[in-house]
């Protein structure tokens, strides 16, 4: 058995093997800011694309068709994201409100920011930060394209946000991560332990720097799309023992809870609340979501 494959088996047992089998489909969210649910059901019905309604998520639907979903004119109109099914989860549970302030602190190229958006229906305000110029063009590109007109976009990396001297209502990181073998078919060749522990250091610090930022009673919504303890509940573990932070449930419709144990380590059982996401049993790549407060 793969190495890494031999790791999940310790939280899930013989089920890893069926990780494998996994195909993602092809998978959007409405943006309602341009158009209603329907209306786009039924304009890509004339195209011949079937959309079917994602159960779990608020906007989303997996879409069958013989083009790209991502050259039509209703896609060029920001009518709606190509944005992967578990990855619209994160902004779900941070559930965020016209009337806040948001921080989305690895914000290109865009797709959970505008999402954002569409959740405060354009209104309150949104500080998205990346700190890579070719990233940040995607984010504004993406911006424009989907009608978003409460963002505010800052060049800067995310460990600093500080230096905005601000105290958000909800804060998203959907931390840089290892990614996944479902998503990047030679993943297994590239990655490694010492790897995810790099990762889970530069994720530390960047949940710190929210923790600073978040106003009391507020919300962060911290995610990867890793399947690695190192990058998941480990980090949560971290942030309990050193944040003060607590964690709430998430509410969703789907996933298993966080893991306590993992490679000889015990982790605190307010993991539990933690979501994981298992792409063998969600059909979507996997996703690690925790909702913090202060």
């Amino acid at each position: 058995m793969n190495k890494f494959l031999k790791r999940y088996s310790e939280i899930i047992g013989e089920e890893c093997k069926k990780l494998v089998n996994v195909r993602l489909k092809t998978s959007i969210r409405i943006n309602t800011l341009r158009i209603k649910e329907y209306d786009l059901i039924k304009r890509m019905k004339a195209e011949k694309a079937k959309l079917s309604k994602i159960d779990f998520a608020d906007f989303g639907y997996f879409a069958e068709s013989k083009f790209s979903m991502g050259s039509t004119p209703e896609y060029l109109q920001g009518c709606y994201y190509l944005q992967e099914a578990a990855s619209q989860l994160p902004v779900q549970v941070l559930k965020p409100d016209k009337k806040e302030a948001v921080l989305d602190m690895a914000a290109a190229p865009g797709g959970k920011t505008t999402q954002i958006a569409q959740y405060m229906e354009n209104k309150g305000v949104i500080f998205a930060v990346d700190r890579e110029d070719f990233r940040l063009q995607a984010l504004r590109n993406n911006l424009e394209r989907m009608g978003i007109a409460n963002c505010l976009v800052y060049k800067m990396d995310a460990r600093n946000i500080c230096d905005l001297n601000m105290k958000f209502d909800k804060i998203l990181l959907d931390a840089p991560c290892s990614g996944n073998f479902i998503v990047d078919k030679k993943w297994f060749d590239k990655k490694t332990v010492e790897g995810f522990n790099e990762m889970a250091g530069l994720q530390k610090e960047l949940l710190k720097s929210a923790a600073y930022a978040l106003r009391k009673g507020g919300t962060i919504v911290y995610s990867t799309c890793s399947m690695e303890p190192e990058e998941g509940e480990e980090v949560i573990d971290w942030a309990l023992k050193n944040l003060g932070i607590r964690i709430e449930k998430t509410d969703l419709k789907i996933g298993d809870e966080g893991t306590t144990k993992f490679e000889g380590k015990t982790y605190s059982p307010e993991v539990k609340k933690c979501v994981r996401i298992w792409p063998h049993k969600s059909g979507t790549q996997p996703f690690f979501i925790a909702k913090i407060t202060i």
